[in-house]
């Protein structure tokens, strides 16, 4: 199944601001999951990006952002950033998302996701139940000093609970 017709590696990152509900969502999931919201999944930060994609050898490949446009700080950032400029494709500035953006996220080696949205969290069970790794699939980190690291997996992102916080 994961055969590709082609080989070109790509990242999606998926960045919602959901009319000002993300941060609020976001804020109440950290309590429980310890998640770091400033600079991370809500803003989409260069260096979060970059503390993802590197590591995975994904900097020097196509990044593709599929955004709501409801926080253009976000697009301007990456699009400003030496490294991820200029590799990075906006597709999209909708409310939601359509079947081929969906699949795009699901099937791209890295996919960046917003844990308050309930596409983000479709996209990240539909990863794991095709079997991507797990550092392929990021939504909620936390930042410890200078460095961000995953503080929730496969097994967290099946959990009812967190299944709960998408509704």
């Amino acid at each position: 199944f994961r055969e590709r017709a082609f080989e070109t590696k790509y990242a999606v990152i998926h960045s919602r601001y959901l009319d000002g509900n993300a941060e609020w969502r976001l804020e109440k999931m950290a309590r429980t999951t310890k998640i770091t919201v400033e600079g991370g999944a809500l803003y989409m930060s260069p260096g979060y990006v970059k503390a993802i994609l590197r590591p995975l050898g994904m900097l020097e490949h196509p990044i593709i952002l599929l955004s709501d446009g409801q926080l253009p700080s976000v697009e301007r950032g990456l699009l400003n950033d030496p490294i991820i400029g200029p590799n990075l494709m906006v597709l999209s500035h909708k409310e939601s998302l359509d079947g081929a953006d969906v699949a795009l996220a699901v099937l791209a080696d890295v996919f960046i996701g917003n844990p308050a949205s309930v596409t983000s969290g479709f996209v990240a069970r539909s990863r794991y139940a095709l079997g991507y790794p797990e550092k392929s699939t990021q939504l909620f980190r936390r930042r410890r000093i200078h460095k961000w690291y995953s503080v929730c997996n496969e097994e967290c992102v099946f959990n009812p609970w967190m299944l709960g916080q998408w509704v």
